[in-house]
């Protein structure tokens, strides 16, 4: 704000007279964050925004950059990455070795043919080298895609054989939970569904040594590193594709969303940079994989010459504290993780401050889905009375969030600080007017540098059309119930196509899992509505109870009456059952459609991808459900 002030003659005392802006002076905002953090462009742009349109906004025409040249801008010996895994093996990179890492890695990858335009593939875990390989990849112009070596071979074919990668990058093996996982069979069976490849480089991670004799066409990781290279940046269209990443492909295949080299920048510059206050001496971690686009997010803090935390394995391996003492460990400043997770700590009576010397600690982020009151609580009792708490909600679709943190404004338990700036956030009725105070459709009425660029193989864009602007032609519609509060903060209530309406009542889910989550015995819990348009049926709530628990009658009358007492009485389940446990997607999110359509008669390998379940097991239930209600 001091600097619009000072370079531009524009005076904003609050950060809601910024937002307002942003989102009016589309150009005159973006073009601000390219002059702020000095993007450095081969060639300018005509002008920031050529076409405000959803979709088909055009942004910086002209303009070419490299995405990989700004997160490398730096080349001393700050630290650029902090790795530590489940196992206690721990490495840091300093921006110089890192550098040198990514030029030798390009170099072999122009070795192997790849060009600017070819797609570079990705079955690595959270390490250092899957960073490297994403830089070196990104520095040539070529298109990066990742899974995490966790995936189903189903995932991860479904997802890659839609891009055709020239280049596979694959570890040998991971751990997890303590438990070591041998890769080379699932990578063979990769290999032979991947005609278009030409290359396999194994990283060695699980032993020093893979045994790959099974596998075709491999280059060995070291040999990579072998030879260093000048690091060299191929200039790129401001459009020009950086990263494809996926949704999560419940039913059919996953799309396969394109974002730019141009609009990831900015966008990532002004999130990372801005609403979350990083500075160079900040070290931000997130809990993620690399097939969730978090990963792709937190590697950002490179662009602002900060330190990114890496962390490979379970969140509760030896014990619930483990990330927690990871934070004293690393000293991280900025900790990232999940309402899930805090959700989890809860119930496992996590008290962190007593564990770990979390003093560095300034901020801690929460997304992956809304975060209760009681989360909020949590926070400020047992991780620190003096934290920044920001809980974000955003997507894939933007590798970015709408509404979220920001350092200005102040925290109100339950609830999400801002819109972000650049985005357009509106709630909308069914009628597609905007309203405040009530539940509506999130939407944006203005485009973001960071939407998709197009879907892969999705030539006249129908894909893309239906998946945002179907509803509302010409606003993005984004799926998720949003509430604005009559002092501008957000609160999500799930997605839209999962709502609960009994009664003429619409509820999103999350106020129900959020009520739920209070009970003690229960772990972790799912809602479906059977009801269809214009109609109620049964209301069936799954609950994973906490060992030794029982959900007998006693249990489900306290159920009951607390969903009575703080939703409505119209909110009362009519079933209640205990399963071992909520079927999820590859990046945690619960299944709630495909298990309403499994539960009104579909068959599941229609109702659902089990490539992209990640505990395709806890589906049984729920078939095995299905079938005695349709023969009783």
């Amino acid at each position: 704000m001091l600097w619009l002030r000072q370079q531009r003659g524009l005076r904003f005392d609050t950060y809601p007279e910024l937002w307002r802006w942003s989102v009016n002076d589309l150009e005159g905002f973006w073009s601000s964050i390219w002059d702020f953090f000095d993007v450095r462009g081969h060639r300018p742009a005509a002008q920031a925004l050529a076409e405000r349109r959803m979709p088909g906004a055009r942004w910086f025409p002209g303009a070419q950059l490299n995405y990989a040249e700004h997160a490398l801008r730096r080349r001393d010996s700050h630290v650029a990455v902090v790795f530590w895994s489940e196992s206690g093996a721990a490495r840091d990179l300093t921006y110089a070795e890192l550098a040198e890492q990514v030029g030798a890695v390009a170099a072999g990858l122009r070795s192997l043919g790849v060009k600017a335009g070819d797609r570079v593939a990705a079955y690595l875990p959270n390490i250092p080298e899957t960073l490297v390989a994403f830089l070196a990849t990104a520095s040539l112009g070529a298109i990066w895609s990742s899974c995490s070596p966790d995936f189903g071979i189903r995932a991860v074919v479904d997802r890659f054989q839609q891009i055709e990668p020239r280049v596979l990058f694959a570890v040998d093996g991971y751990r997890y939970g303590g438990k070591a996982f041998n890769r080379i069979d699932e990578i063979r069976r990769i290999q032979a569904e991947l005609p278009s490849l030409e290359a396999t480089v194994i990283v060695p991670y699980l032993t020093a040594q893979p045994d790959t004799a099974s596998l075709s066409r491999v280059r060995p990781w070291p040999d990579l590193l072998a030879k260093p290279s000048e690091l060299r940046f191929e200039p790129v269209p401001f459009d020009h594709a950086l990263w494809i990443l996926y949704s999560s492909g419940t039913t059919g295949l996953p799309k396969a969303i394109v974002h730019g080299h141009g609009g990831i920048l900015l966008e990532h510059l002004k999130s990372l940079g801005l609403q979350m206050d990083m500075k160079p001496d900040d070290r931000l971690f997130w809990f993620t994989t690399t097939g969730w686009m978090m990963w792709n997010l937190i590697i950002g803090n490179l662009l602002l010459g900060s330190t990114v935390v890496l962390y490979d394995g379970s969140p509760a391996y030896p014990d619930p504290n483990a990330l927690w003492r990871l934070a004293e460990h690393t000293g991280i400043t900025y900790f990232g993780t999940s309402a899930s997770y805090i959700q989890a700590c809860i119930k496992a009576d996590l008290h962190p401050a007593r564990e770990a010397d979390l003093s560095r600690v300034r901020a801690l982020g929460s997304t992956g889905g809304p975060l209760s009151p009681e989360g909020f609580r949590w926070v400020y009792e047992e991780v620190k009375r003096d934290i920044w708490l920001g809980s974000v909600s955003g997507g894939t679709d933007v590798c970015t969030a709408f509404v979220g943190s920001c350092p200005l404004v102040p925290v109100h338990s339950g609830e999400i600080q801002c819109a972000y700036l650049g985005a357009k956030v509106e709630a909308f009725d069914e009628n597609g007017q905007a309203v405040v105070g009530e539940v509506g459709e999130l939407v944006l009425t203005e485009p973001m540098p960071s939407m998709p660029l197009f879907f892969w193989n999705d030539p006249d864009g129908t894909r893309y059309r239906e998946s945002y602007f179907e509803k509302f032609p010409g606003v993005w519609r984004h799926g998720d119930w949003i509430k604005i509060t009559d002092r501008g903060t957000y609160i999500i209530y799930g997605r839209s196509d999962s709502t609960l309406k009994r009664g003429g009542v619409r509820m999103g889910t999350s106020e129900f899992y959020r009520v739920v989550a209070e009970v003690p015995e229960v772990l972790d819990s799912l809602v479906v509505d059977l009801g269809g348009l214009g109609s109620e049926d049964a209301l069936l709530l799954f609950v994973v109870l906490k060992d030794g628990a029982v959900l007998d009658d006693g249990l489900k009358r306290r159920i009951n009456q607390a969903l009575r007492t703080e939703l409505s009485p119209r909110h009362v389940p009519d079933e209640i059952w205990a399963v071992p446990q909520i079927p999820t997607t590859l990046n945690g999110k619960k299944l709630e459609v495909p298990i309403k359509r499994i539960l009104t008669g579909t068959a599941v390998d229609r109702a659902v991808s089990r490539g992209a379940v990640a505990n395709p097991d806890a589906l049984r239930f729920f078939v095995d459900l299905a079938q005695k209600q349709r023969h009783s």
